[in-house]
Protein backbone atom coordinates (compact mmCIF):
# COMPACT_ATOMS: atom_id res chain seq x y z
CA UNK A 1 0.00 0.00 0.00
CA UNK A 2 1.06 3.61 -0.50
CA UNK A 3 2.09 5.29 2.75
CA UNK A 4 2.90 8.99 2.88
CA UNK A 5 4.68 9.78 6.17
CA UNK A 6 4.71 13.56 5.68
CA UNK A 7 3.06 15.16 8.71
CA UNK A 8 1.22 18.41 9.36
CA UNK A 9 3.26 19.84 12.20
CA UNK A 10 3.36 23.55 11.34
CA UNK A 11 0.47 25.96 11.98
CA UNK A 12 -1.61 27.54 9.26
CA UNK A 13 -0.72 31.21 8.82
CA UNK A 14 -3.27 34.00 8.25
CA UNK A 15 -3.59 35.65 4.86
CA UNK A 16 -3.55 39.08 6.51
CA UNK A 17 -0.53 39.59 8.76
CA UNK A 18 -0.73 43.30 9.46
CA UNK A 19 -3.39 43.33 12.18
CA UNK A 20 -2.18 45.86 14.78
CA UNK A 21 -1.09 43.95 17.88
CA UNK A 22 -1.01 45.67 21.26
CA UNK A 23 1.26 43.92 23.77
CA UNK A 24 0.42 43.92 27.48
CA UNK A 25 3.43 42.85 29.53
CA UNK A 26 7.17 43.02 28.84
CA UNK A 27 8.59 40.06 30.74
CA UNK A 28 10.45 37.02 29.44
CA UNK A 29 7.53 35.37 27.66
CA UNK A 30 6.70 38.55 25.72
CA UNK A 31 10.28 39.70 25.15
CA UNK A 32 11.94 36.40 24.25
CA UNK A 33 9.06 34.33 22.86
CA UNK A 34 6.04 36.27 21.55
CA UNK A 35 7.87 39.15 19.92
CA UNK A 36 10.67 37.01 18.49
CA UNK A 37 8.06 34.70 16.93
CA UNK A 38 5.93 37.59 15.62
CA UNK A 39 8.83 39.22 13.81
CA UNK A 40 9.79 35.84 12.40
CA UNK A 41 6.23 35.35 11.05
CA UNK A 42 5.80 38.93 9.80
CA UNK A 43 3.11 39.92 12.31
CA UNK A 44 2.65 43.54 13.33
CA UNK A 45 3.18 44.61 16.98
CA UNK A 46 2.31 48.31 17.10
CA UNK A 47 2.24 49.18 20.81
CA UNK A 48 3.32 47.91 24.22
CA UNK A 49 2.61 48.68 27.87
CA UNK A 50 3.79 47.10 31.09
CA UNK A 51 3.54 47.55 34.84
CA UNK A 52 6.96 49.21 34.57
CA UNK A 53 7.08 51.69 31.65
CA UNK A 54 10.88 51.60 31.59
CA UNK A 55 10.76 47.84 30.94
CA UNK A 56 8.25 48.35 28.14
CA UNK A 57 10.49 51.00 26.59
CA UNK A 58 13.48 48.66 26.65
CA UNK A 59 11.53 45.84 25.00
CA UNK A 60 10.05 48.25 22.43
CA UNK A 61 13.54 49.35 21.50
CA UNK A 62 14.77 45.78 21.23
CA UNK A 63 11.91 44.73 18.94
CA UNK A 64 11.18 47.92 17.02
CA UNK A 65 7.72 48.63 18.45
CA UNK A 66 6.62 52.14 17.60
CA UNK A 67 4.55 53.18 20.63
CA UNK A 68 5.10 52.70 24.34
CA UNK A 69 2.16 53.53 26.60
CA UNK A 70 2.66 54.52 30.22
CA UNK A 71 -0.30 52.46 31.40
CA UNK A 72 -2.25 49.43 30.24
CA UNK A 73 -5.46 51.45 30.09
CA UNK A 74 -3.76 53.93 27.79
CA UNK A 75 -2.84 51.06 25.48
CA UNK A 76 -6.41 49.70 25.58
CA UNK A 77 -7.63 53.09 24.28
CA UNK A 78 -5.13 53.03 21.38
CA UNK A 79 -7.26 52.82 18.21
CA UNK A 80 -4.45 51.15 16.26
CA UNK A 81 -4.69 48.08 18.51
CA UNK A 82 -6.92 45.50 16.79
CA UNK A 83 -5.52 42.43 18.56
CA UNK A 84 -4.61 42.43 22.24
CA UNK A 85 -1.74 40.15 23.31
CA UNK A 86 -1.78 39.70 27.08
CA UNK A 87 1.23 38.31 28.95
CA UNK A 88 0.59 38.88 32.66
CA UNK A 89 0.20 36.53 35.67
CA UNK A 90 -3.04 34.51 35.71
CA UNK A 91 -4.43 36.19 38.81
CA UNK A 92 -4.15 39.62 37.13
CA UNK A 93 -5.38 38.61 33.69
CA UNK A 94 -9.20 38.49 34.10
CA UNK A 95 -9.33 42.12 35.24
CA UNK A 96 -7.44 43.25 32.14
CA UNK A 97 -9.78 41.28 29.87
CA UNK A 98 -12.82 42.81 31.56
CA UNK A 99 -11.41 46.27 30.89
CA UNK A 100 -10.45 45.36 27.34
CA UNK A 101 -14.00 44.44 26.28
CA UNK A 102 -15.03 48.04 26.94
CA UNK A 103 -12.99 48.92 23.83
CA UNK A 104 -14.77 46.59 21.43
CA UNK A 105 -14.98 49.42 18.89
CA UNK A 106 -11.39 48.67 17.87
CA UNK A 107 -10.20 45.58 19.82
CA UNK A 108 -11.39 42.63 17.73
CA UNK A 109 -9.43 39.73 19.24
CA UNK A 110 -7.49 38.81 22.38
CA UNK A 111 -4.71 36.27 22.95
CA UNK A 112 -4.61 35.56 26.68
CA UNK A 113 -2.03 33.61 28.64
CA UNK A 114 -2.70 30.19 30.07
CA UNK A 115 -4.52 29.63 32.25
CA UNK A 116 -7.18 32.11 31.24
CA UNK A 117 -8.01 32.39 34.96
CA UNK A 118 -7.45 30.43 38.16
CA UNK A 119 -11.06 29.22 38.35
CA UNK A 120 -13.59 27.95 35.85
CA UNK A 121 -16.01 30.64 37.04
CA UNK A 122 -13.63 33.52 36.30
CA UNK A 123 -12.67 31.97 32.98
CA UNK A 124 -16.31 31.56 31.99
CA UNK A 125 -17.01 35.18 32.88
CA UNK A 126 -14.18 36.32 30.57
CA UNK A 127 -15.42 34.04 27.78
CA UNK A 128 -18.98 35.35 28.08
CA UNK A 129 -17.90 39.01 28.17
CA UNK A 130 -15.75 38.58 25.06
CA UNK A 131 -18.53 36.73 23.24
CA UNK A 132 -21.05 39.46 24.11
CA UNK A 133 -18.62 42.11 22.84
CA UNK A 134 -17.95 40.19 19.62
CA UNK A 135 -14.27 39.75 20.50
CA UNK A 136 -12.48 36.54 19.45
CA UNK A 137 -10.70 35.04 22.47
CA UNK A 138 -7.85 32.53 22.33
CA UNK A 139 -5.54 31.19 25.05
CA UNK A 140 -1.81 30.68 24.61
CA UNK A 141 -1.64 26.92 25.22
CA UNK A 142 1.66 26.89 23.39
CA UNK A 143 2.66 23.26 23.98
CA UNK A 144 -0.03 22.32 21.44
CA UNK A 145 2.25 24.01 18.91
CA UNK A 146 5.39 22.14 19.88
CA UNK A 147 6.28 20.36 16.68
CA UNK A 148 6.28 16.81 18.08
CA UNK A 149 2.98 17.33 19.90
CA UNK A 150 1.32 18.67 16.77
CA UNK A 151 2.80 15.95 14.55
CA UNK A 152 1.43 13.27 16.88
CA UNK A 153 -2.01 14.87 16.69
CA UNK A 154 -1.82 14.45 12.91
CA UNK A 155 -0.79 10.79 13.31
CA UNK A 156 -3.71 10.16 15.67
CA UNK A 157 -6.10 11.88 13.27
CA UNK A 158 -4.95 9.64 10.40
CA UNK A 159 -5.60 6.54 12.50
CA UNK A 160 -2.05 5.22 12.19
CA UNK A 161 -1.96 4.28 15.88
CA UNK A 162 -5.51 2.92 15.95
CA UNK A 163 -7.43 3.50 19.17
CA UNK A 164 -5.30 5.19 21.87
CA UNK A 165 -4.58 2.85 24.78
CA UNK A 166 -2.01 4.65 26.95
CA UNK A 167 -0.37 8.07 26.81
CA UNK A 168 2.49 9.09 29.12
CA UNK A 169 4.61 12.18 29.70
CA UNK A 170 7.69 12.04 31.93
CA UNK A 171 9.20 15.40 32.84
CA UNK A 172 12.47 15.60 34.73
CA UNK A 173 13.23 19.31 34.51
CA UNK A 174 13.78 22.31 36.77
CA UNK A 175 11.51 25.25 35.91
CA UNK A 176 12.20 28.84 36.77
CA UNK A 177 9.42 29.88 39.15
CA UNK A 178 8.55 33.51 38.47
CA UNK A 179 8.12 35.84 41.45
CA UNK A 180 4.38 36.15 40.80
CA UNK A 181 3.96 32.37 41.17
CA UNK A 182 4.87 32.58 44.86
CA UNK A 183 1.50 34.08 45.79
CA UNK A 184 -0.71 31.75 43.76
CA UNK A 185 -2.87 29.14 45.54
CA UNK A 186 -1.36 26.50 43.25
CA UNK A 187 2.22 26.31 42.06
CA UNK A 188 3.01 23.36 39.79
CA UNK A 189 -0.51 22.41 38.70
CA UNK A 190 -1.60 25.71 37.13
CA UNK A 191 1.89 26.83 36.06
CA UNK A 192 3.69 23.67 34.87
CA UNK A 193 1.35 20.65 34.76
CA UNK A 194 -1.18 22.68 32.78
CA UNK A 195 1.03 22.14 29.68
CA UNK A 196 0.75 18.37 29.93
CA UNK A 197 -2.88 18.32 30.98
CA UNK A 198 -3.83 20.47 28.00
CA UNK A 199 -1.71 18.27 25.72
CA UNK A 200 -3.59 15.18 26.87
CA UNK A 201 -6.86 17.00 26.16
CA UNK A 202 -5.54 17.95 22.71
CA UNK A 203 -4.61 14.36 21.94
CA UNK A 204 -7.41 12.40 23.61
CA UNK A 205 -10.11 14.82 24.77
CA UNK A 206 -11.29 15.59 28.30
CA UNK A 207 -11.20 12.59 30.66
CA UNK A 208 -14.01 11.46 32.94
CA UNK A 209 -12.01 10.90 36.14
CA UNK A 210 -8.70 11.92 37.74
CA UNK A 211 -6.40 10.38 40.34
CA UNK A 212 -3.46 12.43 41.62
CA UNK A 213 -0.73 12.80 44.22
CA UNK A 214 1.59 15.70 44.96
CA UNK A 215 4.30 16.81 47.36
CA UNK A 216 6.35 19.99 47.78
CA UNK A 217 9.55 20.45 45.79
CA UNK A 218 12.56 20.31 48.18
CA UNK A 219 14.41 22.99 46.22
CA UNK A 220 11.63 25.60 46.18
CA UNK A 221 11.93 27.64 49.38
CA UNK A 222 8.69 29.61 49.39
CA UNK A 223 5.57 27.89 50.84
CA UNK A 224 3.68 25.71 48.36
CA UNK A 225 1.73 22.45 48.39
CA UNK A 226 1.92 21.17 44.81
CA UNK A 227 5.49 20.79 43.59
CA UNK A 228 6.07 17.27 42.22
CA UNK A 229 2.81 16.16 40.55
CA UNK A 230 1.79 12.61 39.63
CA UNK A 231 -1.59 12.00 38.03
CA UNK A 232 -3.67 9.55 36.03
CA UNK A 233 -6.51 10.52 33.69
CA UNK A 234 -9.25 7.92 33.07
CA UNK A 235 -11.41 7.83 29.94
CA UNK A 236 -14.59 5.81 29.65
CA UNK A 237 -13.39 4.41 26.29
CA UNK A 238 -10.53 2.68 28.13
CA UNK A 239 -7.73 5.10 27.31
CA UNK A 240 -5.45 6.11 30.17
CA UNK A 241 -3.05 9.07 30.33
CA UNK A 242 -0.49 9.76 33.02
CA UNK A 243 2.32 12.20 33.74
CA UNK A 244 5.17 12.48 36.23
CA UNK A 245 5.86 16.19 36.53
CA UNK A 246 9.11 16.10 38.48
CA UNK A 247 10.42 19.61 39.12
CA UNK A 248 13.05 18.34 41.58
CA UNK A 249 14.95 15.73 39.47
CA UNK A 250 17.42 15.13 42.27
CA UNK A 251 20.06 17.47 43.76
CA UNK A 252 21.30 18.59 40.35
CA UNK A 253 21.90 22.20 41.39
CA UNK A 254 23.30 21.07 44.72
CA UNK A 255 26.22 19.05 43.34
CA UNK A 256 25.02 15.80 41.75
CA UNK A 257 25.09 14.95 38.06
CA UNK A 258 21.93 15.78 36.13
CA UNK A 259 19.51 13.71 34.12
CA UNK A 260 17.09 16.31 32.77
CA UNK A 261 14.59 15.62 29.98
CA UNK A 262 10.97 15.49 28.92
CA UNK A 263 9.81 12.34 27.14
CA UNK A 264 6.38 11.27 25.94
CA UNK A 265 4.92 8.04 24.56
CA UNK A 266 1.55 7.06 23.10
CA UNK A 267 0.54 3.44 22.50
CA UNK A 268 -2.43 2.49 20.35
CA UNK A 269 -4.04 -0.67 19.05
CA UNK A 270 -2.26 -0.28 15.67
CA UNK A 271 1.04 1.38 16.56
CA UNK A 272 3.03 3.44 19.00
CA UNK A 273 4.86 6.75 19.05
CA UNK A 274 7.52 8.21 21.30
CA UNK A 275 9.14 11.61 21.47
CA UNK A 276 11.22 14.12 23.36
CA UNK A 277 10.62 17.80 24.10
CA UNK A 278 13.57 20.11 23.49
CA UNK A 279 12.50 22.82 25.97
CA UNK A 280 14.78 21.83 28.90
CA UNK A 281 17.80 22.79 26.73
CA UNK A 282 16.57 26.41 26.30
CA UNK A 283 18.16 28.83 25.33
CA UNK A 284 19.96 26.26 23.15
CA UNK A 285 17.68 25.66 20.16
CA UNK A 286 16.99 21.93 20.49
CA UNK A 287 14.15 20.55 18.33
CA UNK A 288 11.70 18.11 19.84
CA UNK A 289 11.70 14.64 18.28
CA UNK A 290 9.20 12.00 17.18
CA UNK A 291 9.59 8.31 16.29
CA UNK A 292 6.60 6.14 15.40
CA UNK A 293 5.75 2.71 14.09
CA UNK A 294 2.44 1.45 12.71
CA UNK A 295 0.90 -1.75 11.39
CA UNK A 296 0.08 0.22 8.23
CA UNK A 297 3.82 0.26 7.40
CA UNK A 298 5.14 -2.80 9.25
CA UNK A 299 8.79 -3.28 10.03
CA UNK A 300 9.79 0.38 10.26
CA UNK A 301 10.39 3.10 12.78
CA UNK A 302 9.60 6.38 11.04
CA UNK A 303 11.59 9.34 12.37
CA UNK A 304 10.48 12.71 10.96
CA UNK A 305 12.64 15.67 12.00
CA UNK A 306 12.40 19.45 11.68
CA UNK A 307 14.51 22.55 12.41
CA UNK A 308 11.84 24.40 14.43
CA UNK A 309 11.77 24.40 18.25
CA UNK A 310 9.09 24.95 20.91
CA UNK A 311 10.56 28.20 22.32
CA UNK A 312 10.06 30.53 20.47
CA UNK A 313 8.69 28.99 17.23
CA UNK A 314 5.50 27.58 18.75
CA UNK A 315 4.40 31.12 19.59
CA UNK A 316 3.91 31.77 15.89
CA UNK A 317 1.18 29.13 16.03
CA UNK A 318 -0.85 30.53 18.90
CA UNK A 319 -1.09 34.03 17.43
CA UNK A 320 -1.58 32.63 13.92
CA UNK A 321 -4.51 30.53 15.12
CA UNK A 322 -6.17 33.61 16.61
CA UNK A 323 -5.62 35.67 13.45
CA UNK A 324 -6.94 32.84 11.24
CA UNK A 325 -10.03 32.59 13.43
CA UNK A 326 -10.50 36.35 13.15
CA UNK A 327 -10.20 36.15 9.35
CA UNK A 328 -12.49 33.13 9.02
CA UNK A 329 -15.11 34.21 11.56
CA UNK A 330 -14.65 30.95 13.45
CA UNK A 331 -13.83 29.82 16.99
CA UNK A 332 -10.07 29.29 17.54
CA UNK A 333 -8.99 25.74 18.35
CA UNK A 334 -7.36 27.27 21.46
CA UNK A 335 -10.49 29.26 22.34
CA UNK A 336 -11.30 30.65 25.75
CA UNK A 337 -14.21 28.22 25.97
CA UNK A 338 -11.90 25.29 25.28
CA UNK A 339 -9.55 26.55 27.99
CA UNK A 340 -12.37 26.34 30.54
CA UNK A 341 -12.01 22.55 30.33
CA UNK A 342 -8.22 22.68 30.76
CA UNK A 343 -8.69 24.88 33.85
CA UNK A 344 -11.30 22.42 35.14
CA UNK A 345 -8.82 19.58 34.61
CA UNK A 346 -6.16 21.47 36.56
CA UNK A 347 -8.66 22.05 39.36
CA UNK A 348 -9.56 18.37 39.34
CA UNK A 349 -5.91 17.29 39.62
CA UNK A 350 -5.30 19.79 42.43
CA UNK A 351 -8.38 18.58 44.33
CA UNK A 352 -7.64 14.88 43.77
CA UNK A 353 -4.14 15.31 45.20
CA UNK A 354 -5.19 17.51 48.10
CA UNK A 355 -8.23 15.44 49.10
CA UNK A 356 -6.74 12.00 48.33
CA UNK A 357 -9.70 10.82 46.28
CA UNK A 358 -10.79 10.01 42.76
CA UNK A 359 -12.57 13.05 41.34
CA UNK A 360 -14.87 13.32 38.35
CA UNK A 361 -14.65 16.08 35.80
CA UNK A 362 -18.39 16.68 36.14
CA UNK A 363 -17.66 18.20 39.56
CA UNK A 364 -15.60 20.98 37.95
CA UNK A 365 -17.50 21.59 34.71
CA UNK A 366 -20.79 22.73 36.22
Amino acid sequence: MDFDPRLEYLPRLPRKKDFGIGCVGAGFIMRDCHLVAYRQAGFNPVAIASRKPETARAVAGQHGIGRVHNTIDELLRDKSVEVLDVAVPPDAQPDILRRAVEHKDHIRAILAQKPLALSVQDARDCVERCAKAGIVLAVNQNMRYDQSIRALKDILGRGWLGEPVLGTIEMRAIPHWMLWSEKLPSLATFVMSIHHLDTFRYWFGTPERVLASTRPDPRTRFPHSDGINLYILEYDNGCRATSWDDVWTGPVREGSQGDIYIRWRVEGTDGLARGTIGWPSYPAKTPSTLDFTTKKQPGYWLQPRWPEVWFPDAFVGTMAQLLCALEDGKEPEISGKDNEETIALCAAVFAAAKEHRVVTMKEFLR
